[in-house]
């Protein structure tokens, strides 16, 4: 496990730093290990440029997340080869992407949820996602099924509008008895996303996402919930908040998904609002950034030692040095909230907005994870006083997923390829060190 940011303070790599003569007294000791495991939709993402005439021809509408049919699938897919429009071929799907890029940063394990088809040949859509996976992803508890993964067509047009057309293939066929009770169990935090919902016929994706719920509710582990797109939200954001106070810990969501399911289209005042129902919220607001919001028990609050900025909520960053807690393990609890914007101002040319958001959320589940790997193994240390769920405060979370994200902002895959560079060449140190 690496330790998320950039920080030098008594707990960073604590584990491995001992004094050499207490380790010779432990030389038999292994470090525990822990995980993150997460549910997906199996998908291959091809991105394309269009125009409006060939959303037209294909009946796309502009702008949304739509299901296609297989003849759909296969007119579309073929039209893009042809012309030779495709850009690029990536293993996608929102949770896919989080536990990729999770893996990539801790440099750990997660579990990947999901179908594989059972015949993979080379070249394949199913060879592609394997090829394109972190091999820390640990792949091994997917369910084989006698057919294709899914396909998503993103295709991009000229003002930058992304349209996706879904082809599902047995995408939403994972079953719930494929799910491991003792897997959901001991796993650090189960990460689903709101694209699993969106299931009909004989499709059990529900059915088994709300299956490995009820084990991580019943057993305390945080359920982390991305909404994925503002339009599925649309449709019933009363039955979303119901499923989100009822089953879900950890909240992460855009400014238009936040607007869907709170009703406010300010990103402070919809992470507020959320707080509600959640303990932690995470919300991407492109050009302004990335906003936080958590509890803290009064009598641990840190306030910070940055001006305090104005907003929604006046002097809303009052306490960001602080960890963020369960609202239900404090005994006071107040909220608190943090703000971080674009890393150095944004990249000049934005390649691919498509994954900033879940590699944003894969650089929160390493905070978390992080927090986890040091209690398992360091027990008594003072960090453990007091019961965060974080290992860092709002503030470092913030800048660490900022900072993570601007990697895929500035390259075509919605995946990385590496860990954050030791050394930043385009920015002072000063920008972890405050």
């Amino acid at each position: 496990m690496k330790f998320p940011g950039r920080r030098r303070h008594k707990h960073y790599f604590p584990v491995e730093d001992k004094d050499p003569i207490i380790n010779q007294l432990h030389v038999v000791d292994r470090l525990k290990r822990n995980y993150i495991c997460g549910i997906d939709q199996i998908v291959v993402d091809i991105e394309a440029k269009v125009d409006q005439a060939f959303l037209d021809e294909f009946g796309l509408q502009r702008g949304m997340s739509q299901v296609i049919d297989n003849d759909v699938t296969n007119a579309l897919y073929d039209r893009l080869k042809r012309d030779d429009m495709i850009d690029y071929e990536f293993a996608g799907g929102t949770i896919g992407n989080t536990m990729h890029n999770y893996s990539v940063l801790a440099d750990s394990r997660s579990v990947l949820l999901g179908v594989m088809s059972e015949n993979i040949q080379i070249g394949s859509y199913a060879y592609k996602f394997l090829c394109n996976t972190s091999s820390r992803v640990d792949l091994d508890y997917l369910q084989p099924v006698p057919g294709p993964i899914g396909r998503c067509f993103t295709l991009i047009d000229d003002s930058g509008e992304r349209t996706f057309a879904i082809s599902a293939g047995m995408m939403n066929h994972l079953k719930p008895e494929s799910i491991d009770k003792s897997l959901i169990e001991h796993a650090s935090a189960l990460v689903i996303s709101a694209y699993l919902m969106r299931t009909s016929g004989e499709e059990t994706m529900t059915q088994a996402t709300m299956q490995a719920v009820k084990y991580a509710n019943d057993a305390g582990v945080p359920v982390v919930l991305t909404l994925g797109t503002k339009f599925l939200i649309e449709q019933d954001p009363t039955w979303w908040a119901e499923f989100v106070e009822k089953h879900v810990d950890i909240l992460a969501m855009n400014e238009e998904e936040g607007e869907a399911i709170t009703g406010f289209d300010d990103p402070l005042l919809a992470a507020d609002k959320a707080l509600d129902w959640v303990d932690l919220v995470i919300c991407t607001a492109g050009p302004k950034g990335l906003f936080m919001a958590g509890y803290v028990d009064d009598e641990k609050k840190r306030e910070t030692e940055y001006p305090l900025l104005p907003g929604a909520i006046p002097e809303f960053n009052q306490y960001e040095f602080s960890r963020a807690m369960r609202r239900s393990a404090c005994k006071q609890p107040i909220k608190a909230y943090s703000h971080t914007a674009p890393y150095m101002g944004g990249p000049d040319t934005i390649k691919n907005t498509n994954g900033a958001g879940d590699c944003a959320l894969a650089a929160v589940l390493h905070d978390l994870s992080a927090n986890v790997y040091h209690k398992l193994n360091v027990p008594n240390s003072a960090k453990h006083e007091q019961h965060a769920i974080t290992y860092s405060s709002l503030a470092q979370i913030s800048k660490y997923a900022n900072r993570a994200s601007y990697e895929v902002l500035v390259q075509h895959s919605p995946r990385l390829s590496r860990g954050l560079p030791e050394r930043e060449d385009s920015l002072e140190q000063t920008y972890w060190d405050q």
